[in-house]
C-alpha cells in the first residue's frame, strides 16, 4: 500500500503531500489521520526542520471526507449515535489539535479543490497560497452534516464571522480569487508556479533563527485565545530564552558589521 502522506525533506524545508489522488485526498479515515499526525510530530521533533509545506497529490488539495465510507457507515451511526463522538475524537479531531501543538510554520500550497474538511485542513496551516484552479468550500451542509473538525472555530478567525457564516450556511464554493479577496489565502498564482512560490516563501522563513521563528508561531497561536496581559507574560518568558541564544548574538553582530548572518539553531 502506498504511503498516505509523502515526506520530502530538502535542507530545512519539508514538503508533505497527501497521497490518495484517486480519491482526491480525503482526510477523514484513520490511516490518513494517523499519517498526517505522525508527519507533524516528526517535523516538530526535528530541530533541523525550519518550515513545512502541505499540498495534495493529483488535481485536488483535499476532498475532505470520504463520502463512500460515510455512506457505508450511515446505518451504524444511526443505530448507535452515542458512539459517533468517540469516532470523531479519536479520528479527524486529532488533526487540528496536532496542528495546534506544532511550532514549525506550515504553508498550505492549495493545488486544487479544498472541500469541507479539506478547506478546514488548509485553515489549520499558518499561511495559504492558492493555485488559480483551487476552490474552497465549507460544504458540510450540502451533505447534511456540520463541521466536526474545528471549521467553526478556524474559519471565522480567518475571514470574519459574516463571511464564514455565509460559506457555512450555503456550502457554496469560492474561487481562488474570491478566497484572496476574503483573506482566506495570501496570494494566488498560476498552477505551475504554486510549489515554486511556496518553496520560495519557505526559504524566506527558513533563513531566520529557528528558535525565534518557532516561538513567534507559538505566540501567534496563543494570542488567538489569551488575554493581552497573559500573552505579554508569555512573551517576556520567551524573550529571556531567545536573548540567550547564539543566533540572537549572531544576528546583532551581523547587522552591526553589515554582513549576512549565519544561524546555527544555537
Amino acid at each position: 500500500m502506498e504511503e498516505h502522506v509523502l515526506y520530502d525533506q530538502q535542507g530545512g524545508i519539508v514538503t508533505l503531500t497527501l497521497n490518495d489522488p484517486a480519491r482526491r485526498n480525503p482526510i477523514s479515515e484513520r490511516g490518513m489521520v494517523d499519517a498526517i499526525i505522525a508527519a507533524l510530530e516528526r517535523i516538530d521533533a526535528d530541530p533541523a526542520v525550519r518550515v513545512a509545506i502541505l499540498t495534495g497529490a493529483g488535481s485536488a488539495f483535499s476532498s475532505g471526507g470520504d463520502l463512500r465510507a460515510m455512506q457505508e457507515a450511515a446505518p451504524a451511526r444511526a443505530a448507535a449515535p452515542a458512539a459517533t463522538p468517540a469516532y470523531y475524537r479519536h479520528g479527524i479531531q486529532r488533526i487540528p489539535l496536532a496542528f495546534e501543538r506544532i511550532n514549525v510554520p506550515v504553508i498550505a500550497a492549495v493545488n486544487g479543490p479544498a472541500i469541507g474538511a479539506g478547506l478546514d485542513l488548509a485553515c489549520m496551516c499558518d499561511i495559504r497560497i492558492a493555485a488559480r484552479s483551487a476552490r474552497f468550500a465549507e460544504s458540510f451542509v450540502k451533505v447534511g452534516i456540520i463541521a466536526g473538525d474545528g471549521g467553526a472555530w478556524l474559519l471565522p478567525r480567518l475571514v470574519g464571522f459574516s463571511r464564514a457564516a455565509e460559506m457555512a450556511f450555503t456550502g457554496d464554493p469560492l474561487s481562488a480569487e474570491e478566497a484572496l479577496a476574503a483573506g482566506l489565502v495570501s496570494r494566488v498564482v498560476a498552477d505551475a508556479d504554486l510549489l515554486p512560490t511556496a518553496r520560495a516563501l519557505a526559504e524566506r522563513i527558513a533563513v531566520n533563527p529557528p528558535h525565534a521563528v518557532r516561538m513567534t508561531k507559538r505566540l501567534l497561536l496563543e494570542g488567538r485565545t489569551l488575554r493581552m496581559d497573559s500573552l505579554l507574560e508569555m512573551a517576556a518568558a520567551m524573550q529571556s530564552l531567545v536573548h540567550a541564544t547564539g543566533d540572537h548574538r549572531e544576528a546583532v553582530a551581523a547587522f552591526l558589521e553589515k554582513r549576512p548572518p549565519v544561524f546555527r539553531g544555537e
